[in-house]
């Protein structure tokens, strides 16, 4: 385990990068975002990326895709930027458009978070959130642990606690690459998830549940991420829904491999969605790790997650966090060759 600094944000925050491995995994960790800035794995030819990162600090500022954040107070999108909770509407800060993405303008994947403790194998990371903190109500206290777990495996648990009733939806944002090839529409994924949730023209979800059979979005049975419509590559940006409640341990949510078939990634998580994310607008104007460059469709995300804009759809269920509760996801990301 190695810790030195990565640089400071405007505020003098001192940024660390903390990195750890064990278990055939070399994790880079930098503390503004909680981001995974790198992740490689041997899969028997030596240790070799599998996460898009950037190089600088000032690149993760100004440039980055969420590029491999924790994203909160609520990841993913909440229309209008506003809902209602024990009968008193809220509004939140808007970044996109009229809506909120990812927390608003300074969520949780913009801010410096706090390095608790770290070890050999684990990073624990924390960040307080005010009440009114861009919009939320509740102060609410995060905590953020990455461990490597066994072999080709790291666990991440994100914890929080409120002192006023709110909502939260955390999620990994990881964009991968188990390759290094241009783009990963030619790697293979499997979603065990029988629904999906519709989006508008601004990709909030229409509140339908839809089945994936029949569809472009049926990844049942493993497919290439390229799937071609009346001529035209589909898109993909939406959330799949693989149980209707969150589970008490990681089940899985996703399968994916690089197009030769050599290595695997799952990843398990007790959150009951997954947003399938192909990477249409990734494209980055400055280098990546290694002087990669970034294209469309150079990663993919596989963020575990609460349904986007659950709070304004009752049917999907709750994203209420009350004082007294803690709030807690785990999810794994299980590397393996093939």
């Amino acid at each position: 385990m190695t810790v030195t600094s990565f640089g400071q944000l405007a505020d003098g925050t001192e940024v660390p990068l903390i990195t750890i491995s064990g278990g055939g995994l070399t994790v880079g960790v930098i503390g503004l975002g909680a981001v995974i800035r790198s992740l490689d794995f041997d899969a028997g030819a030596g240790p070799a990326p599998r996460v898009l990162g950037l190089q600088t600090l000032a690149d993760y500022l100004t440039h980055s895709p969420s590029m491999g954040i924790v994203a909160g107070r609520y990841a993913n999108r909440i229309g209008r930027a506003r809902f209602s909770l024990d009968g008193r509407e809220i509004a939140l800060l808007p970044n996109e458009g009229r809506n909120q993405l990812h927390g608003g303008p300074n969520g949780f994947g913009k801010r410096g978070w706090t390095l608790r403790d770290a070890s050999s194998d684990r990073v624990i990371l924390t960040l307080i959130s005010e009440a009114g903190d861009q919009g939320y109500p509740g102060r609410l206290e995060a905590t953020c642990s990455y461990r490597i777990s066994g072999d080709g495996i790291l666990s991440i648990e994100l914890t929080a606690t409120t002192d006023a009733p709110t909502i939260i939806n955390l999620a990994t944002h990881s964009y991968f690459n188990l390759d290094g090839s241009a783009d990963i529409l030619d790697h293979v994924l499997e979603i065990p998830a029988e629904d999906y949730t519709p989006v508008d023209a601004e990709l909030i979800p229409t509140g339908e549940i839809v089945a994936v059979a029949g569809t472009p979005f049926d990844f049942r049975k493993a497919r290439p991420v390229r799937f071609i419509v009346d001529g035209k590559r589909a898109g993909y940006d939406h959330n799949f829904i693989v149980a209707r409640d969150k589970a008490p341990t990681p089940r899985l949510l996703a399968r994916v491999t690089d197009g030769a078939g050599t290595v695997a990634l799952e990843v398990h998580s007790t959150e009951p969605g997954v947003q399938f994310y192909d990477g249409a607008y990734l494209a980055v104007p400055v280098k990546g790790l290694g002087g990669r460059t970034i294209t469309s469709n150079g990663g993919l995300c596989l963020e575990p997650q609460i349904f986007p804009d659950t709070p304004n759809k009752p049917q999907f269920g709750s994203a209420v966090l009350r004082p007294g509760e803690t709030y807690r996801q785990l999810t794994e990301y299980r590397f393996s060759a093939l």
